[in-house]
């Protein structure tokens, strides 16, 4: 029987009362304790002496009793037991409150190790109820795990290892032993003990990497199956390569990455099977639009119609008047499709979408509605991936008969984390940037310099240009950070009185925002006050200055985004961040900042330093829940791609006997969210 079908009430002094608290951590069963793995430890062997104690600091000490307990009452009834430890370089204090029992635990002459919080006073070193065990009794290295009310760390324990008793002689390893040996990974049964109860700390590194290995094995094996499931055959077929042709009209040459980019679409759609399902993610300013126009182009050429969906009305717009200048003289008709349109405009737009009359249509949700019917849709594009969901993504594909795909992000993200966040897209990373952009100038400064920065957004206003300044807050409440509205208030009744300013915040509604975007971008506001809905935001070349307050509340990715909005004209721009934190993981942050405007390298940096929640967001939903595994160890994420890979050209389906095991544990980690395989 699996020890996944073995009730944890089979494990002693665990009855139906305690049951239900393991069960609010995800624990039902004896297979469940043992996958249930601790988030910390206490080394318990890493023993200092006393005369090395340093007062804040949490550590073990190995000392003897020294004194008897002395038990005296104070103020609330209370009871405060006090006695003196020492070993050969000195004496420790210790203080227990409320336990009545310490006299008959800790004997007079007998050593035991104390580990607690140190302290110090005029008396000497103190530690205030540190837990202790006798010297000869104590696990070197003591596993701390995530608790609930009415559970303590000792009953975890306790659990643990009665669980691993129940562990078969010979364990069953889910990965295949070329595997293993390639990667220098343990076995399991070594995996299981150790990550419990090492035998050191090398162990438990050992153990550790094995199971994180493991679970991203599972879930690279698991996504990749879903890609290759999700893709039907599709009769559009684009059989001529009509992309040079467009390039050639440009007044620019294309970067190589973008050549790429362009060529890796033209490739998906005219020799494969099924439809092109592609991520095209490029950092701010690489060029996106452009390789999206030649690939729309190559559609039209084909015969088919293309769909180009973007997020907010002003950058349909926008796109419109861009790709309206890139079509300008060819016999191509573009249409434009929002929700602003009035009944008798979109009536019209829709009525050519239909006939075929519109080639290329640009537009926001509108493009979803069922009233929208497209002759025949040969692709359709997204822009700001994050914007949508999966399901609106699928809704327009669904207005054709299985349409290539084309999804645009302008957030960078390190290859191997996008690989997890898009599983279902094939990728292509535009990783240059066109000659001639101008980069922006990042500065980090103190609160106690705002008035200087505000002053040079001043002069910037005076000569013509426009300036955002970001708060991360909407209302009041949140200590001492701006809000939005505040500080927009304070800013025009004091130093921005005679100039126009706006303000943007997520609580508006949305008409409210465009409309405020749609000023800005005329420049009848001069200053707008935001929070980070300008991340994606219109293309005004005319802002020249980003000041972003609290900086630090930020992740670099999100900083890097709102840096993007300005520099896109020929002005020379500048970002300011303020922030008082002072911190070494700010300054390291946000110094970032200020030496590179390599969206990729700022994406790996933020990886490694805040791990993948700016990536996720709400993203990450549909993703199953890791048990282990941290996608910032860029590391074993990679080398577990390359293990999915391998064992994929090994087995397609997973069915070799070799890999049967993975494919259980793959139904396992997906079983609550997506129904992954047969």
């Amino acid at each position: 029987m699996s020890l996944y079908e073995i009730p944890i009430t089979k494990l002693s002094g665990i009855g139906e009362k305690r049951a239900a608290l393991f069960k609010k951590l995800g624990i039902n069963t004896v297979g469940d304790m043992i996958t249930y793995y601790p988030r910390d430890y206490e080394n318990w062997a890493d023993v200092t002496p006393i005369s090395g104690l340093e007062p804040g600091e949490r550590a073990v000490v190995r000392a003897k009793v020294a004194t008897p307990v002395s038990n005296v009452r104070i103020s609330g009834g209370r009871t405060m037991a006090k006695l003196s430890v020492c070993d050969d370089s000195g004496y420790l204090n210790l203080v227990f409150f409320n336990n009545k029992y310490i006299s008959t635990m800790l004997r007079f002459g007998e050593e035991y190790c104390f580990m607690g919080r140190v302290a110090y006073d005029k008396y000497g070193y103190q530690m205030v109820s540190p837990e202790f065990s006798k010297a000869d009794t104590s696990q070197a290295i003591t596993p701390i795990y995530n608790l609930t009310a009415g559970l303590s760390n000792r009953v975890l324990v306790k659990a643990a290892r009665e669980a691993l008793a129940m562990l078969p002689e010979v364990v069953r390893d889910p990965i295949p032993y070329d595997i293993l040996r390639g990667y220098d990974l343990c076995p399991l049964s070594y995996a299981l003990i150790n990550i419990h109860f090492p035998s050191d700390l090398a162990a438990m590194e050992k153990a550790r990497r094995r199971l994180v290995f493991e679970e991203l094995l599972t879930l690279n094996l698991g996504m990749r199956i879903m890609k290759n499931k999700s893709r039907e055959n599709t009769a559009i077929h684009m059989p001529v390569d009509y992309s040079a042709e467009f390039i050639g009209t440009l007044p620019y040459e294309m970067t190589g990455a973008q050549r790429r980019a362009v060529a890796d679409c033209v490739s998906d759609m005219s020799d494969k099977p099924s439809p092109m399902n592609r991520l095209i993610q490029g950092d701010v300013g690489s060029g996106k639009t452009a390789v999206c126009a030649a690939v729309c182009y190559n559609t039209v050429k084909n015969g088919y119609q293309a769909a180009f969906m973007a997020p907010t009305e002003i950058l349909a717009q926008q796109h419109f008047e861009t790709f309206s200048k890139m079509f300008e003289g060819m016999e191509i008709h573009l249409e434009l499709l929002t929700g602003s349109m009035t009944a008798s405009e979109k009536k019209k737009a829709r009525a050519r979408i239909e006939s075929g009359e519109s080639d290329i249509v640009i537009g926001t949700h509108a493009l979803l509605s069922d009233s929208t019917v497209f002759k025949s849709l040969g692709c359709a594009i997204t822009d700001e991936q994050h914007r949508f969901g999966v399901a609106q993504r699928a809704r327009l594909a669904s207005k054709g008969e299985h349409p290539h795909v084309l999804v645009l992000s302008a957030t960078p993200i390190p290859r191997t984390l996008g690989l997890i966040i898009y599983g279902d897209l094939d990728i292509t990373v535009i990783d240059e940037m066109p000659p001639g952009r101008t980069e922006v100038d990042t500065y980090f400064i103190g609160t106690d310099k705002r008035d200087r920065a505000l002053a040079f957004i001043k002069k910037q206003v005076d000569e013509g240009r426009q300036c955002y300044i970001v708060c991360p807050l909407v209302e009041e409440g949140d200590g001492e950070l701006e809000s939005a509205n505040d500080y927009a208030a304070e800013l025009m009744l004091g130093p921005f009185r005679d100039y126009p300013v706006g303000i943007l915040h997520g609580k508006m509604k949305a008409k409210d925002k465009e409309a405020v975007m749609a000023q800005f971008a005329k420049n009848e506001i001069s200053i707008l006050v935001s929070t980070t809905v300008v991340e994606v935001g219109v293309d005004v070349r005319n802002a020249t200055v980003m000041m972003i307050e609290n900086a630090e509340r930020f992740g670099l990715s999100t900083l890097h985004q709102l840096r993007g909005r300005v520099g896109r004209g020929s002005y020379k721009s500048y970002c300011i961040l303020v922030s008082d934190n002072g911190g070494e993981s700010t300054s390291q942050r946000l110094g970032v900042m200020c030496r590179t405007n390599n969206g990729f390298e700022i994406a790996d940096t933020d990886l490694k330093l805040r791990g993948p929640g700016d990536f996720f967001g709400s993203r990450q939903h549909g993703l199953p829940e890791l048990a282990i595994a941290d996608f910032s160890d860029t590391e074993t994420l990679a080398q577990s791609q390359e293990a999915a890979e391998y064992l994929l050209r090994l087995s397609p389906d997973l069915s070799d006997d070799a890999v049967r095991a993975l494919r259980a544990k793959i139904r396992k980690l997906f079983s609550e969210t997506e129904n992954t395989m047969n």
